[in-house]
């Protein structure tokens, strides 16, 4: 008998209709509750950790849910974990890095509609999160339309279909078809998690647009220890407005500097034009490459947690976690 323990934060698939908008209102037990057709040997018990709009969670939540699933974790075979859409890729990304190398399926899903609407995403990616949980898929990933997402590669993509979800730079996992998992790749595991208890939290995200200065980016150093910068194309930076300036005198001062980029696919390459040739020559930045978004701010997150050291923050960086970035 497969134990699955399914934990219940919010998000669209617990909302219901209130005077001012959707609002999660369904605990995990009533979730459970209105599914059917989970499979002969699997147990599935319910915990609510949060009931939030996935616009409210933070890296506090975070925590609180890979504590949650760190606690359970010798009573269960599997975990899924509901959750808002909006910020779904985050919290998974984070988890990665949270639980690393768990050999137990960590599963997050949600919903684009509501479990009460008559048209609704929500059983059908609940109960096949619960088929992926009870199967021989370690790690975190996301369930989703019947994909299966690795956890350090999901982003949303869609706002309002129920195919919200893409994998980028990465091939899924597997696929949810006629009621089984197919699993196209098993991604590595450990023999047991590395369970991480803490984050810094003082990493920002600067998106260029045409004409920006220097000054927002020196307001972000002086409040943070890390700033991505979200570039353009394969990446670089204006030569005009004082950005490599800022990025030197900041970096003296022990701040970090990460470039990626603002297009979804195919990633950053620095080296192509001399924009961004010359962060890398003669700043040392460093380089997403195929990294998401995501993964690249609940990484250094977890990374300065660990470490205020350049040449361990550089190192931790560019050692792939749950596959967030093929090998350099």
């Amino acid at each position: 008998m497969k134990r699955i323990l399914l934990i219940g934060t919010g998000g669209t698939i617990a909302s219901e209709e209130t005077g001012d908008g959707l609002a999660p209102g369904i605990s995990a037990s009533g979730l459970l509750s209105r599914v059917g057709g989970i499979e002969r040997g699997v147990r599935v018990e319910s915990l609510e950790l949060l009931a939030l709009d996935s616009t409210n969670i933070t890296p506090d939540h975070w925590l609180m849910i890979s504590g949650c699933v760190k606690e359970n974790y010798d009573r269960y075979d599997g975990f899924v974990i509901t959750h808002g859409t909006d910020t779904l890729a985050y919290t998974a990304a984070a988890l990665s890095y949270l639980a690393k190398g768990s050999p137990k399926p960590i599963v997050l899903t949600g919903a684009q509609r509501p479990i009460g609407f008559d048209s609704t995403d929500s059983k059908e990616n609940l109960r096949d999160a619960i088929l992926c949980a009870s199967s021989d898929m370690p790690g975190v990933s996301i369930v989703f339309d019947h994909k299966i997402i690795l956890g350090t590669r999901a982003k949303k993509t869609r706002s309002k279909s129920f195919s919200a979800f893409e994998s980028i730079n990465y091939p899924e996992l597997g696929a949810i078809r006629d009621g089984a998992v197919v699993r196209f790749i098993r991604q590595e595991c450990g023999r047991t998690p590395e369970f991480s208890d803490f984050l810094n939290t003082r990493v920002a995200l600067l998106k260029l647009i045409p004409g920006i200065g220097r000054d927002v980016l020196d307001f972000l150093f002086e409040r943070n220890d890390a700033v991505v910068i979200e570039s353009f194309g394969v990446g670089g930076l204006p030569e005009a407005g004082g950005f490599f300036e800022s990025i030197r005198e900041w970096k003296d001062r022990g701040r970090v500097a990460v470039l990626t980029t603002q297009v979804e696919n195919e990633g950053s390459d620095l080296g192509v034009y001399h924009v961004g040739n010359r962060l890398k020559r003669e700043l040392g930045v460093l380089e997403a490459y195929d990294m998401t978004t995501e993964a690249v701010i609940a990484k250094l997150m977890w990374i300065l947690a660990k470490t205020g050291v350049a040449s361990q923050i550089e190192r931790m960086f560019y050692m792939p976690v749950a596959m967030d970035m093929f090998p350099r």
